[in-house]
């Protein structure tokens, strides 16, 4: 059975940098053989479907991208039901999440994703900066992030390199979005 996964690209179209085209990159994956390709927003999130497992997806992609564009992006890939997963299990009662949002004017709940689970000691090192307005909550390879003031002012979020590299941030509403599109694919199937 084929697999609807999640590629999320770290860092492209930020600051003038690393720039690629949403239509470059569906064409470049598309050119790797997957199916129901489809990008969501410039921040680098594209949809596919595969028959490959995903270790085997991760090299291909790091490596076309570098081929293709010209510089290293790390990527960092979920399937369908992993996301599924990230966006049923949000560890914040929504009560907090509430408050969060009214005191925030920006978006207040995100989601890092990283490569592999974080260790105690490295989520040990992100302790201090926790407190009434930066939460954080790790479960496995998400670290889930809670902010009653903007995630730009953040002490906690530029601290977030501590729990292991490369590893990827995605606001909730974008999570959301990720979810209803991957499940329209998979009822495509």
């Amino acid at each position: 059975m084929m697999t609807t996964y999640i590629a999320l690209l770290r860092g492209i179209n930020v600051g003038g940098h690393h720039k690629i085209k949403m239509a470059d990159l569906r064409a470049l994956f598309n050119s790797l053989g997957y199916d129901h390709v489809q990008s969501y927003i410039q921040s680098g999130n594209v949809l596919f479907q595969s028959w490959e497992k995903k270790e085997s997806l991760h090299e291909q992609i790091e490596e076309a991208i570098l081929n293709e564009f010209g510089f290293s992006v790390p990527v960092i890939l979920r399937t369908a039901g992993e996301i599924e997963e990230i966006v049923s299990s949000c560890p914040f009662p929504e009560e907090w999440i509430l408050e969060a949002a009214n005191a925030s004017e920006h978006e207040s709940l995100y989601v890092v994703m990283l490569s592999e689970p974080a260790t105690d000691d490295r989520l040990a090192l992100l302790q201090s900066y926790v407190n009434d307005y930066e939460r954080i909550e790790v479960a496995g390879e998400n670290a889930y992030l809670l902010f009653r003031d903007s995630v730009r002012h953040s002490k906690l979020a530029g601290q977030l390199h501590k729990l292991g590299e490369p590893q990827t941030m995605r606001n909730w509403k974008t999570m959301n979005k990720l979810l209803q599109l991957a499940n329209g694919i998979r009822e495509d199937e």
